[in-house]
């Protein structure tokens, strides 16, 4: 991959204040792309987050916006519920009146909720397939006319082990992440005569802040464990001693930008360091 080679490409990311979503806004905009980032911000007043992990701050989205500005790039920020579609389809048409297009597409935007089924409330279940399977399903929709129309694109979407292996009160997030996979696979060959990709990255354990909080909830919610110790056990029982990194995620989802990887399509890259889970 050469330097810059994304110069004139735009790239917009769901879930991009934080975590995987900002490591790929960042590895884009390093190598050329201007970026437009939204996430859902703790100020969003559309609906009641209080049971959700990982809602970033305000504060947070404007100094990503800054670091990504310094960068040398344009950058467009919002603050956007994917559940919500006039929210996503006004900033959609803010990104395309700035930037003329989109290029790549990120799908980073995601929650869970840890719960039993017995006692599992319908509503968060909802919310959770809302986010992260009906908000990819959004924003894909948004972007992939343009992208046959102009002859290329790329779509990366976060999926996860967990859409591979199940865990008794992750069912809302590994039922999510399974159809993230489906999906995947489904516009993949849609987009395929049209130079247009889709491919999802499944990580397992990542140390962001949304994976060490929701390891936390489940350290003392479930396990009655203190925190950082539950966190060092995931790490020696990974097989390489440690927790993926928010930038390797980025990386790969760089790669599968360029042109050496047009042929990769349709296909779930796991990040895992070797681990199941």
């Amino acid at each position: 991959m050469q330097t810059g080679f994304l110069k004139g490409k735009n790239a917009l990311v769901t879930g991009g204040a934080s975590g995987m979503g900002k490591a790929m806004a960042f590895n884009f905009a390093r190598y050329g792309a201007n970026v437009a980032i939204c996430s859902l911000l703790s100020k969003n007043d559309s609906i009641d987050i209080k049971e959700l992990a990982n809602i970033p701050a305000v504060e947070e989205m404007d100094n990503t916006k800054k670091e990504l500005e310094s960068i040398g790039v344009k950058v467009i920020a919002g603050n956007v519920d994917v559940t919500n579609n006039d929210q996503l389809v006004e900033f959609f048409n803010i990104v395309k009146k700035e930037f003329g297009k989109i290029d790549i597409l990120a799908n980073a935007a995601g929650v869970t909720a840890e719960h039993v089924l017995e006692d599992h409330p319908e509503e968060l279940w909802l919310r959770v397939m809302d986010v992260n399977i009906n908000g990819v399903f959004r924003s894909t929709k948004l972007a992939i006319k343009d992208m046959k129309k102009n002859g290329w694109g790329r779509i990366i979407n976060i999926a996860s082990t967990a859409a591979h292996v199940g865990a008794e009160t992750s069912a809302a997030y590994c039922a999510s992440k399974s159809a993230v996979v489906g999906f995947t696979r489904a516009v993949a060959l849609e987009g395929a005569p049209y130079k247009v990709t889709c491919n999802s990255i499944s990580p397992t354990w990542v140390e962001s802040k949304f994976g060490v909080k929701w390891i936390g909830d489940i350290a003392k919610k479930q396990l009655n464990k203190d925190p950082e110790e539950y966190l060092q056990e995931l790490r020696e029982e990974n097989p390489q001693k440690r927790l993926i990194q928010p930038e390797e995620i980025g990386a790969v989802a760089l790669f599968l930008c360029s042109n050496e990887a047009k042929g990769i399509n349709g296909e779930d890259i796991r990040v895992t360091g070797g681990a199941i889970w």
